[in-house]
């Protein structure tokens, strides 16, 4: 079959007038009723919902383990064999005389700030402590729990959920985006990454349907992570000296907690987010990766350095070299309660496939903000820059933060005063056990303002991203209004879901709405792989045919003529 041009147009119906201006009509207004729906029902019927979302929510990872598995091993293989092979990894996100927008420094910093940062601040600490207690290998008796024969496992499965698959979904996604609205002309928007596969029925129901679930996505995938950002917020706000935020049992947050955090957090979010990607969102991102690689120092010196470094060499060797394995391995149960597969399945169910679901459906969000900020970059700079480099950044911070306090307990004589304390509070425990009453304050405090820049990047950068898919792909200024409803929208939805939940069960919440919520986007993002790969396929065949496959080339060719 002989080739012809790629399809680059693809219009999408958008409002001339009145307060949808410039906005898909179907695609915001429904996105809104859905996510207004979720806020109400949590809020007015708690126990219902709770009760619901829970069902659904064990059905989905009773069933679908090896979906989740396996196309997290696909995205990962797609994104590094787009890298590897010549032809297609020197290929521009981009026509060929584009350049970045922003300069190496800025671009990792508003990526990686969005990206993982709140929830980093919270799990470099936490999970591997938690995988140090238990994880598959003790369960099946290969090692114990909280002793120095689990320290290289308790890395092997921290490095395997925030390592090159958790990134590979941003990848896959930034990349897809970015290709077919830098090179075709497309709309930034996730429809158009399917072109190759449905061509002009995109425009229609079909393309506001794929736009309506990345945004209801985006907002679930953000709300979970500003949830343990809140969390770990209003522990902060604790331990420098205000009171009353926390429950006096559960030690996590109260209502009057979350509501200050999240007042907090979303007034200078929706600030910043009217300020724009190249102002505020810049500025931000670049004040926490400073204040990142600050913290990281204080570690690095005031920490466990020896076993950190030991936590970091062969973490990532053991990560490595079990990587075709961990990528495909699914526990199944054999039916018997409380047998070593029953308990390794209940285990990848609240872990791993928990945090697949939760890179997939923090995926749109990320994706198109990486491609937002990736035009000019070569395919492999971009699967390098949004795949390998932040994983080892996760790897290295797991290792000195988290190795700390595992060596604090290990060495040392801190007992339960990191390990007995919430997930959120974890890191400042640990600081103030490292420091003492004064100094743990300070260096409290300066994780406050840390962890307050990465929340109002990621919330802020979420609410530019969902107005750009409402808008059809319109990068540009938004009506102030539609920015407001987006901002107060996700902090309802943090809020609601953490207060419905109660003490120590709001996150839970979230995480099951979240789960629900990720499992639409993840067809989506199969689709785009085979989208993704035919498109690249077919243009190398165009351009060694000589037939226009980019906006430049059409472009030359109508000149010739």
């Amino acid at each position: 079959m002989s080739l012809s041009p790629p399809l680059m147009d693809l219009p999408i119906e958008t409002s001339d007038t009145g307060f949808y201006t410039g906005f898909s009509k179907s695609v915001a207004i429904y996105s809104k009723i859905i996510v207004a729906i979720l806020v109400i029902w949590a809020v007015v019927f708690p126990e219902q919902a709770g009760s619901i979302l829970n069902a659904i929510n064990r059905f989905i990872l009773a069933h679908t383990a090896y979906w989740y598995i396996y196309i997290i091993a696909l995205f990962f293989f797609v994104c590094t064999i787009l890298a590897i092979v010549p032809t297609s990894g020197r290929l521009k996100l981009g026509l060929d005389n584009d350049k970045p927008e922003f300069g190496d420094f800025s671009w990792f910093a508003m990526m990686f700030g969005a990206a993982i940062g709140v929830g980093m601040l919270t799990w470099a600490v936490a999970e591997p402590v938690y995988h140090f207690q238990n994880n598959p290998d003790v369960i099946a008796g290969l090692a114990e729990g909280s002793t120095a024969d689990n320290v290289r496992n308790a890395y092997k499965w921290s490095n395997l959920h925030w390592g090159f698959g958790a990134w590979a979904c941003y990848g896959l996604v930034g990349m897809a985006m970015a290709y077919f609205s830098y090179r075709r002309g497309l709309p930034l928007t996730v429809r158009s990454s399917l072109t190759p596969i449905f061509g002009k029925a995109l425009s229609g129901t079909l393309g506001n349907v794929i736009d309506i679930v990345a945004v209801v996505a985006t907002i679930l995938g953000v709300a979970q992570a500003l949830g343990f950002g809140v969390e770990q917020f209003v522990a902060g706000m604790t331990r420098i000296g205000i009171p009353g935020l926390t429950d006096s049992e559960t030690g996590t947050s109260n209502t009057l907690g979350v509501v200050l955090a999240i007042a907090i957090i979303m007034t200078a979010s929706t600030a910043s987010a009217l300020s724009g990607v190249g102002k505020g969102i810049k500025i931000l991102s670049n004040v926490n990766m400073i204040l990142s690689i600050g913290l990281l120092a204080f570690f690095l010196i005031f920490g466990s350095t020896f076993f950190g470094l030991h936590a970091l060499f062969f973490g990532i060797f053991d990560y490595i070299t079990a990587l075709p394995t961990l990528l495909f391995q699914v526990f199944r149960s054999n039916g018997v309660e409380g047998s070593v597969s029953t308990l390794q399945e209940n285990w990848q169910g609240a872990w791993s496939v928990f945090y697949w679901a939760w890179w997939v459906a923090f995926a749109p969000f990320v994706g198109m903000f990486l491609a937002r900020i990736s035009k000019g970059r070569t395919i492999r700079e971009f699967v390098l820059g949004a795949m390998v480099i932040p994983a080892f950044m996760c790897f290295v911070w797991f290792s000195f933060a988290g190795g700390t306090a595992i060596d604090l307990t290990l060495n040392g004589d801190a007992a339960q005063a990191i390990f007995s304390v919430p997930d959120g509070d974890k890191i400042f425990a640990m600081v103030i056990y490292i420091l003492g009453d004064n100094l743990g304050w300070i260096m409290s405090v300066l994780i406050v303002i840390l962890l307050l820049t990465y929340l109002v990047t990621t919330a802020d950068s979420a609410i530019l991203i969902v107005n750009t898919i409402n808008a059809a792909g319109d990068e540009g200024p938004k009506a102030r209004p539609h920015i407001y409803f987006w901002g107060i929208a996700l902090g309802s939805v943090v809020a609601g879901l953490l207060v419905a939940g109660g003490p120590g069960g709001g996150l839970k919440a979230i995480q099951t709405a979240m789960v629900i919520g990720a499992f639409p986007f993840s067809v989506v993002m199969v689709l785009q792989c085979v989208s993704l790969v035919k498109a690249i396929y077919n243009d190398t065949k165009r351009n060694m045919s000589g037939i226009p496959a980019t906006t430049d080339d059409v472009n030359a060719a109508a000149a010739a003529k």
